[in-house]
């Protein structure tokens, strides 16, 4: 398996948010994982890389924001699950238990999705980031209820240490007519 770095800046100015992207990718060779205008009116930044590239980019992003950063986010050894779950390309065939952890930044589902695959044998399905949303985000996750569970608890555990938990829903044996609106 390979070790996957993730650095992510959320920035309160898409205008700065730009400026940084720029100084990140030129400060060090770091993949751009997603970068876009999030709600409301904030840029979100996503690298991936070596530990002292994504370090480097950070630093350089930071610099560059001027002030206007809103949450910042550093992972050495992020869960193999979450840049597909970030990036939409996750295939489910299961379907036993689903869970929703809704947050109040983009960060905090990115950091919340690594923590419950981290802790229990669980399927991230979906991390979406503060598009059309006012600002929020969540993780989708499913598998055993049990494990849904603890998973689920570790993330809520996560988000709300940093003050930024909405909510979270478990949902044992989902009823199949609401699985297209699950999985995406």
């Amino acid at each position: 398996m390979d070790i996957v770095v993730l650095g992510a800046l959320e920035f309160n100015s898409i205008a700065i948010g730009i400026k940084a992207l720029d100084a990140m990718v030129k400060a060090a060779p770091v993949r751009v994982v997603d970068a876009k205008t999030i709600c409301p009116g904030k840029f979100l930044i996503v690298v991936s890389g070596e530990v002292a590239e994504v370090d480097a980019s950070l630093t350089a992003g930071k610099e560059a924001g001027e002030g206007c950063v809103v949450d910042e986010l550093f992972i050495p050894n992020l869960h193999p699950q979450v840049i597909p779950a970030i990036l939409g390309t996750v295939v489910c065939e299961m379907w036993d238990a689903v869970a929703v952890v809704e947050a109040f930044s983009a960060i905090a589902s990115i950091e919340a999705a690594d923590v419950a695959a981290k802790t229990a044998d669980v399927l991230i399905t979906e991390v979406r980031l503060a598009v059309g949303m006012g600002g929020k985000s969540y993780v989708k996750m499913m598998g055993d209820i049990h494990e849904v569970e603890a998973a689920v608890s570790a993330a809520k555990t996560v988000i709300a240490h940093r003050g930024l938990l909405c909510k979270e829903v478990i949902i044992p044996s989902p009823h199949p007519d609401i699985r297209p609106y699950f999985l995406f």
